[in-house]
């Protein structure tokens, strides 16, 4: 079950032989003798000090001038993720899901993981195949099922609460896509969990606050993948009370790709909003970092 979404790299792969090798040439560069050498192995640090140099160099550094320091939080009404019987619950009775794989994972399997780090804790997400056997069983095309269970989540949000859609009729497959590394998660997910809810760690944007959403992207790893249109209405309408004015935070959908001006550029991306009273789904460019915008991101159960 601890599949992170890229392959972990150890001393015996190429990549890990090659990190040896440097270390092995600078140790026989020194010319140390025996005293010497006896010094430099006793000397405490050496496992800190390489540890550190992997630590500030496994990331890339693109895109480190699109942050800001943000103090936007959620509203004090949000006081976590709900208990996950009530969300699941609650996306049951809006879709119609079948609940009898994804309470067999939450009662004998859910106990033997361990939270990521990262995470605020469960939430509940419709897989997009059941959302498409219960509402378009006749479509098959991956990329057109994703965009109508896309639509789907928003209308269900229209229809509980007052709402906005700023991109109505635009999210169509030569326009709006799932990014690659979000697609591989959402296999491994299809992978361990059967049910027609699954359930995966997240975070509603905090993690994130301040930082555009290619920088958000840039600083992903390990097990975290982006948040996506259909992942972060669905915790939108388990948990209304994340985004109920202007001042709270404002929530980026970092791995949905969108190209409004179908030129081929996918370099928007979605983002859920407040203002006048309703919640508003939007896209902006991923380079424009807000101190009022944060992604919402998604981790591999561990």
């Amino acid at each position: 079950m601890a599949k992170t979404l890229a392959p972990s790299i150890t001393t015996r792969d190429p990549k890990g032989l090659k990190f040896v090798s440097i270390i092995e040439a600078a140790y026989n560069k020194a010319g140390l003798s025996e005293e010497e050498a006896q010094r430099v192995n006793d000397t405490p640090g050496l496992s800190e000090l390489v540890g550190g140099f992997i630590t500030e160099n496994r990331r890339a550094n693109r895109y480190a001038s699109e942050e800001l320091k943000s103090n936007y939080a959620y509203p004090k009404g949000y006081a976590g993720p709900k208990p996950l019987s009530t969300q699941i619950d609650v996306l049951a009775k809006i879709f119609n899901l079948s609940l009898g794989y994804t309470i067999e994972f939450v009662e004998k399997v859910l106990p033997t993981l361990t939270l990521p780090e990262g995470a605020e804790g469960w939430f509940a997400i419709p897989s997009i195949d059941a959302l498409a056997a219960r509402f378009f069983p006749e479509i098959k095309d991956p990329a057109e099922r994703y965009c109508r269970a896309t639509n789907l989540i928003l209308e269900k949000i229209g229809a509980s609460r007052k709402f906005y859609n700023y991109r109505e009729g635009q999210l169509t497959t030569d326009r709006f896509r799932l990014s690659a590394r979000t697609a591989h998660a959402l296999n491994l997910l299809a992978e361990q969990q059967k049910g027609d809810i699954w359930i995966v760690g997240g975070q509603f944007g905090k993690r994130h606050a301040g930082r555009s959403v290619r920088r958000a992207r840039e600083v992903m790893s390990g097990p975290e993948f982006g948040g996506y249109t259909l992942a972060a209405g669905s915790m939108l309408l388990t948990h209304p009370e994340r985004l109920v004015s202007y001042n709270d935070l404002w929530m980026d959908v970092p791995d949905d790709e969108f190209d409004p001006g179908s030129d081929g550029s996918f370099d928007v991306a979605p983002d859920f909003r407040f203002g006048d009273g309703r919640v508003r789904f939007a896209a902006c460019w991923v380079g424009l970092a807000f101190e009022f915008c944060g992604s919402v991101s998604l981790f591999l159960p561990q």
